[in-house]
């Protein structure tokens, strides 16, 4: 019978600044209460598609309601300016969002990071599955085995992965030389989506009505086995106008 109660150790012992949902959503409804966030505010997500990405957008569920989503693979931002404006449109009348965001990664029983156990699979599997098939690609580039795609493919056929792999590709020397790749190679997704989902705020921030606020919550989801609570990895945590300019930092320390 497994140790349940050594599980938390092996999480923070990779991630020690992790804390479980619970903790997260607690902490995040309380910073956004100065803002006016409650009833009318909507939640925006961008996370991976991966089953076990659900389980933050159900923590959050009872305090914000249905989310809006914006992600797909590894957790990028793919429905992009036009799914924000989309999004802006669907907030509550006087409200304002909170746009959660970033990669996700496994931790098994055993404290194995990149995979982890799943309902109803006597093993477990990759994850995030498209996270470390681009980590193998990038990896494979940056070693000369293979060739660079020009850019990415437009066949929709594999497009959003073809697009992981070149956004992650400016991180392979930084995989490379970690000791602890699969715990790297969710912080480099984390910097890469990060950077889009700036531009994709500035670019559509004048979409949420009247006085409302963007909320951007960025870290790395910890998908855990099924018995165990899941853990988010806060890395920025900040409020915007609708013209782009912070009004205020809320990272905890």
């Amino acid at each position: 019978m497994r140790n349940m109660s050594s599980y938390a150790s092996k999480v923070t012992a990779a991630f020690p600044r992790a804390i479980p949902n619970s903790e997260l959503i607690s902490k995040t409804e309380s910073a956004l209460k100065e803002f006016g966030y409650g009833e009318n505010s909507l939640l925006a997500t961008a996370l991976c598609c991966d089953e076990v990405s659900r389980q933050l957008e159900k923590d959050f569920l009872p305090v914000y309601g249905d989310h809006f989503s914006m992600g797909g693979l590894a957790g990028f931002a793919w429905g992009g300016v036009t799914s924000f404006g989309a999004m802006a449109a669907h907030i509550p009348d006087g409200g304002s969002c909170l746009v959660c965001f970033g990669p996700h990664v496994g931790i098994d029983y055993s404290g194995k990071v990149g995979t982890v156990e799943r309902r109803g699979r006597a093993n477990g599997g990759a994850c995030c599955g498209s996270a470390c098939a681009a980590a193998g690609h990038v990896g494979c580039v940056h070693r000369g085995e293979v060739e660079a795609a020009k850019e990415a493919s437009m066949d929709p056929i594999d497009q959003q992965q073809a697009y992981v792999n070149a956004l992650l590709m400016p991180y392979a020397e930084r995989l490379e030389k970690s000791p602890e790749p699969m715990v790297e190679l969710p912080l480099a997704l984390y910097d890469a989506q990060k950077e889009l989902i700036h531009r994709i705020v500035a670019a559509g921030c004048g979409n949420v009505a009247g006085e409302g606020k963007i909320a951007l919550l960025g870290g790395v989801q910890i998908s855990t086995p099924p018995e165990e609570e899941d853990y988010f990895l806060p890395l920025d945590f900040e409020v915007r106008d609708n013209k782009n300019n912070q009004l205020k930092d809320l990272m905890w320390k």
